[in-house]
């Protein structure tokens, strides 16, 4: 499946942009916004009657950051290539991650200021994510503000990249942020679950959006929207992907975007999704396109779309974890959308079972580093894991429970008895 990575069409004319970005929370509805007239300095700025600042650390390059590296000038891409993944690439990505910042005190918004030299048909866009006892929230563009519906203490900033194939990169001199409170808005709904079509990624030796390396019958999720991608080896944002006869299931980290869109959170509600805002909830922009000719019947790159996937799945994911042999529909949990004590797969694919104990049928998989609820627990067999040896099961759903031997840690409450 192709997964293109950047919505802006490159430009024959190349111009110098100092950006203080501050765009509205939510952007506009078409599939293709609009890209700044070129030839003269662009600032937009943002109302500041105070707040915690600081500035984002774009000298550190490490292994969780994908395709950047810090020059003399700034942050730029690396290689201006695509990475691969689609013959149908025409622009190449990279993507910043700065360390989690605890706030002085607490707060509801975070802005962004950037500051950068943006020659035509490249982007830069600043991102943050805030740390609540249920996980961490979606990525939302740190423009005129991020909108938090409760007051955060722990907050995370990252900078994406990028440029037309053998283009001229962006040279990002520096991100400043500020947190402070202001009104909050409605949360989404939580525990969402919506029924999609699945196909299958392959791609083996190609890289993910977070800079993965895909290994044969490997085990991950990708949706068509970065502000659901986990940062490497996480599972910050989790999916549990079920047959729609619900026989198998696969708690997977979603660790790439597609298919067929970048910028289509269909699983959020109007009020918060990026674009296709007049689609209902829970409907993918590519199934609209395929089943009612929605946006001409084409994705936001302007490509006549040919299935209506709304998820991709690893080879392991798909052909290990749900049994399938061919697309299909599937039913998908959204876990970061709800609430409640998560679990991290310290260890894995993890067998999940009908039962507390290993003589019980294999449901399923539960995919290392996996966040997976744990509503509750029960005493069953004794199993030693690589973390501990417990005779604790914890029940992810209704007929599905897993070890907590293979549990690494827990977060976001405590675990009541079944």
């Amino acid at each position: 499946m192709s997964r293109p990575q950047c919505r802006i069409r490159p430009l024959a004319l190349v111009a110098t942009l100092t950006l203080a970005l501050t765009a509205t929370l939510l952007p506009a509805t078409s599939g293709i916004p609009e890209t700044p007239a070129t030839g003269n300095p662009l600032t937009l700025t943002a109302a500041a009657p105070g707040g915690e600042l600081w500035n984002a650390d774009l000298s550190v390059v490490d292994r969780d950051d994908v395709n950047v590296r810090r020059t003399a000038a700034g942050l730029r891409l690396r290689d201006t290539r695509p990475a691969g993944r689609s013959p149908h690439s025409a622009v190449a990505e990279g993507m910043l991650l700065s360390v989690p910042r605890t706030l002085a005190r607490p707060a509801t918004r975070v802005r962004a200021q950037v500051t950068a030299d943006v020659p035509a048909g490249a982007t830069v866009e600043a991102q943050v994510r805030a740390w609540r006892a249920s996980g961490w929230t979606e990525w939302r563009a740190a423009t005129s503000g991020a909108v938090f519906d409760r007051p955060v203490s722990r907050v995370q900033s990252r900078v994406v990249l990028t440029a037309p194939a053998g283009g001229t990169t962006a040279t990002v001199r520096g991100v400043q942020l500020t947190a402070d409170a202001t009104a909050a808005v409605s949360a989404a709904t939580p525990g969402l679950t919506y029924r999609v079509y699945a196909t299958r990624i392959g791609l083996v030796g190609e890289l993910t959006a977070n800079g993965r390396t895909v290994q044969p019958r490997d085990h991950f999720a990708a949706l068509p929207s970065r502000r659901g991608l986990s940062p490497l080896n996480t599972g910050d944002y989790t999916v549990r992907v079920c047959t729609t006869t619900g026989s198998r299931c696969e708690y997977a980290p979603v660790w790439d975007v597609g298919p067929w869109n970048t910028r289509d959170d269909y699983w959020n509600p109007s009020a918060v999704r990026e674009n296709w805002k007049n689609l209902p909830q829970g409907r993918p922009e590519a199934q609209a396109a395929y089943q009612s000719g929605y946006n001409g019947g084409r994705d936001q790159f302007g490509r006549t779309v040919l299935n209506p996937a709304g998820i991709d799945l690893a080879d392991g994911t798909f052909w290990d974890g749900l049994k399938l042999t061919t697309n299909a529909w599937v039913d998908v949990a959204y876990l970061w959308t709800g609430g409640g004590p998560r679990g991290v797969v310290g260890d894995g694919p993890l067998n999940i079972r009908t039962g507390a104990s290993t003589s019980y049928p294999i449901r399923g998989l539960a995919a290392r580093f996996a966040n997976v609820p744990l509503q509750c627990y029960v005493t069953g067999q004794s199993v030693a894991g690589p973390y501990r040896t417990t005779t604790r099961w914890n029940r992810l759903a209704t007929g599905q429970y897993v070890s907590h031997a293979y549990i690494s840690s827990v977060y976001g409450g405590s675990v009541p008895v079944c």
